[in-house]
């Protein structure tokens, strides 16, 4: 897979997840490892950084719940909007966490 397909692929992926819930750079980097060849929670987070604008980005997260501090009040806003599980501002992982065949 290229570089270019990669950053498709994550941004595909992402938009799979539902409203609601919520997945770690770490988890989405995993789901796609195999087809992909690569791990790395970091690029799935540039990825996101970059391109993400147009899928749900609030729903993927770092693996304590948490964004970035300039788009934090952002996140929580679509969060509070979808209904995720939010505890001390960040996604409660237990309750928010999202696995692809979950609930689709």
């Amino acid at each position: 897979m290229t570089p270019d397909e990669y950053v498709e692929a994550v941004l595909e992926f992402v938009d799979r997840i539902p409203p609601g819930r919520v997945m770690s750079y770490g988890a989405v980097a995993d789901a796609l490892a195999e087809r992909s060849g690569r791990a790395s929670a970091r690029l799935v987070g540039s990825i996101m950084a970059r391109h993400g604008g147009g899928v749900p980005w609030h729903r993927v997260v770092n693996a304590t719940g948490g964004m970035p501090p300039r788009i934090a009040a952002q996140a929580r806003v679509r969060w509070l909007a979808e209904n995720t599980p939010v505890r001390h501002g960040r996604v409660d992982m237990r309750a928010g966490s999202w696995w692809p065949g979950e609930g689709m």
